[in-house]
């Protein structure tokens, strides 16, 4: 197993990631009958509910988990590649991110309204999005895992109310510091997650699926700002 220490980025790099994550899963589960394109295992609920009330869309949901697997598996493949050529890997794989979330906004702005829940429009839109969104896991792991997570908030969520239990139970010292640390920068976290969540619930409303524009800027800001970043 490969390891590898990650630089510290700008704090606005997983800002606007955690954003960009939050916007993209509610734009997708509002526009795409329920799909959520980052927290994809979230995809087994409404499969069931599909199956259970009858309702169509159960396609697109099932194919969600392995497309992100597989989105993982020739990430990381890629990865090596990049390394070994002394290409930078954090650039390359934003710029991918930027091109995916781009195609799918594209797309969705020229389909229009998805009235069909597994047409090809609908699926590929939404498949896009969640392999746009397993780069973004991707690189977490590798370049920010010192960043609290931007694309899932339960566990950090959870993090957050035992950091919370402890400091009213009473600790001192250098472990006091490190538990508020941290849990600024989870709470942080959170707050841009919650808030990518309302703005695209606010665009979508108002918009429709020109709401699908804003994702790829977003990534494409946080291209620009990692400069020179490997």
């Amino acid at each position: 197993m490969v390891t590898e220490t990650p630089k510290p980025l700008p704090f606005l790099v997983p800002a606007l990631l955690g954003l960009t994550a939050g916007y993209v899963d509610t734009a997708g589960f509002m526009a795409l009958h329920g799909l959520f394109t980052a927290h994809v295992t979230g995809n087994f609920v409404t499969i069931g509910a599909a199956i259970v009330f009858g309702t169509a869309g159960v396609v697109t949901k099932l194919l969600a988990l392995p497309t992100f697997c597989a989105a993982l598996l020739i990430f990381r493949l890629l990865h090596y590649r990049l390394v070994d050529r002394g290409w930078p890997v954090l650039k390359t794989f934003l710029g991918v991110q930027v091109v995916m979330l781009g195609v799918a906004g594209a797309l969705a702005i020229w389909h229009g309204a998805f009235s069909h829940e597994d047409d090809w429009a609908t699926m590929t839109t939404g498949l896009l999005l969640v392999v746009g969104m397993a780069i973004q896991n991707g690189l977490q792991r590798v370049h920010m895992s010192n960043s609290p997570p931007t694309t899932m908030m339960t566990g950090t969520t959870t993090q957050i109310m035992l950091d919370l239990a402890d400091l009213v139970h009473g600790i001192r010292g250098e472990q006091s510091a490190a538990v508020t640390g941290r849990l600024a920068r989870m709470g942080q976290a959170v707050l841009v997650f919650a808030l990518g969540c309302a703005l695209a619930a606010l665009l979508y409303a108002t918009m429709g699926v020109w709401c699908f524009a804003l994702p790829p800027l977003l990534v494409l800001l946080v291209y620009l700002r990692c400069g020179n970043s490997t």
